[in-house]
């Protein structure tokens, strides 16, 4: 159960693929995951640590945490008293749309060299596109917002080569883990074996494991967690029930979708479902 001294306030847009979420914890613990959008985080009070890119993160007040896609993760306190702190997950498609208008012409997505910055400039930007967006501000307001933020982030901080110890992509052209992760996607929802694996992938279940690991950041269990949380993040999103929507992405029941989506998200699905176009708090 969630400490009673925990909140978190979260926000889903219907227009465009933007999420955010305002809270604080004490004793709540991300498990090692990863988000499918930019993912900017701004510490307001108190301390998080987390693991990202091979090494142990510190986000304090004013900093700001910058994830870029399928970058794995983990979180939780760094020191008694727990931290509040505002984050913000933003689309590939809109991060690449809005800088293509920028530049009128095509551009390609920018990635982030430091997952921990100290960038006053950025966080002020950060903040005042979360507030736009848990005030419901105008639409104008609202991508006036979101366009400032992004400027503030590619100008800042973006890099066009991957930064060092960004796991995706780290050894792509390997095709047996390739084919490993193509038979996760496809089957994702289905009860597979470490066995069956490692014969896809043509080595042992030690070395499958860990050059899983070292492309994608996540163990084959972990990765294959994420795809199930995901889809079942669409079918909620599509008005499917919680309960369907376990069944549906290989989930025991509700009460275990619940379980590790509150542990990858900080919310429930049915905060995550109903939370559209305006804050949905969640004790």
């Amino acid at each position: 159960m969630p400490d009673s001294s925990e909140w978190s306030r979260y926000w889903r847009s219907g227009r465009f693929p933007v999420e955010a979420m305002r809270a604080h914890f004490e004793r709540h613990a991300y498990d090692l995951h990863s988000h499918d959008a930019y993912s900017f985080g701004i510490t307001e009070l108190g301390a998080q640590t987390f693991r990202c890119r091979g090494a142990q993160r510190t986000s304090s007040a004013g900093m700001v945490m910058a994830f870029n896609p399928d970058d794995p993760h983990d979180g939780q306190a760094a020191f008694d008293g727990g931290f509040t702190y505002e984050i913000v997950h933003i689309g590939p498609e809109l991060i690449r749309d809005v800088l293509a208008d920028a530049a009128q012409r095509p551009v390609g997505a920018p990635l982030f060299a430091e997952p921990v910055l100290h960038d006053p400039v950025l966080a002020t930007a950060l903040g005042r596109l979360c507030t736009a967006l848990a005030e419901r501000e105008s639409s104008l307001a609202q991508d006036e917002a979101l366009r400032q933020a992004v400027d503030a982030m590619v100008r800042r901080c973006a890099v066009r080569a991957a930064p060092p110890g960004w796991a995706p992509g780290a050894r792509p052209d390997d095709p047996g883990l390739r084919r490993v992760r193509d038979l996760l996607h496809a089957h994702f929802a289905d009860d597979l074996g470490i066995d069956q694996l490692a014969e896809v992938c043509g080595r042992s279940r030690f070395a499958l494991t860990r050059g899983f690991r070292a492309v994608h950041g996540l163990s084959p269990s972990e990765y294959q967690r994420q795809l199930r949380l995901r889809y079942a993040r669409r079918l909620l999103s599509e008005g499917s029930t919680p309960a369907d929507a376990a069944f549906a992405s290989g989930f025991a029941d509700q009460s275990h979708l619940t379980r590790w989506f509150r542990r990858y998200y900080g919310i429930t699905p049915g905060v995550f479902q109903s939370a559209t176009d305006r804050f949905d708090r969640a004790a």
